[in-house]
């Protein structure tokens, strides 16, 4: 089993940053790619960023691209989320997941998940 306990959530007005953290423990994740996506209220779980534990590479939504970074701790088994420039349509539950089979947007590559963590973005 993967335990992930994302933490780092919280409301946040518009402009401003959050950094959030993914905790990995039990079965290795090294080797595997991790990746965070979001679900708001009403709509479907998306694809925000993804990275492998070496950190050499990294995939982002489009549309994210350039406001969100994602890295990693390996000392630490630690994924992160920073994210800038927060607008209102940020607004979800934010969960990290391990990846099945390499750097994917597809959320059903995914095995292993967070109970994720709430991020609010006023305006």
């Amino acid at each position: 089993q993967v335990q992930l306990v994302e933490s780092g959530g919280g409301l946040v007005q518009a402009g401003g940053s959050l950094r959030l953290s993914c905790a990995a423990s039990g079965r290795t994740v090294s080797g595997y790619a991790m990746g965070w996506f979001r679900q708001a209220p009403g709509k479907e779980r998306e694809f925000v960023a993804a990275i492998n534990w070496s950190g050499g590479n990294t995939i982002y939504a489009d549309s994210l691209k350039g406001r969100f970074t994602i890295s990693t701790d390996n000392a630490k088994n630690t994924v992160y989320l920073q994210m800038n420039s927060l607008r209102p349509e940020d607004t979800a539950v934010y969960y990290c997941a391990r990846g099945r089979t390499g750097l994917l947007r597809n959320r059903y590559t995914y095995d292993y998940w967070g109970q994720g963590t709430q991020v609010t973005v006023s305006s």
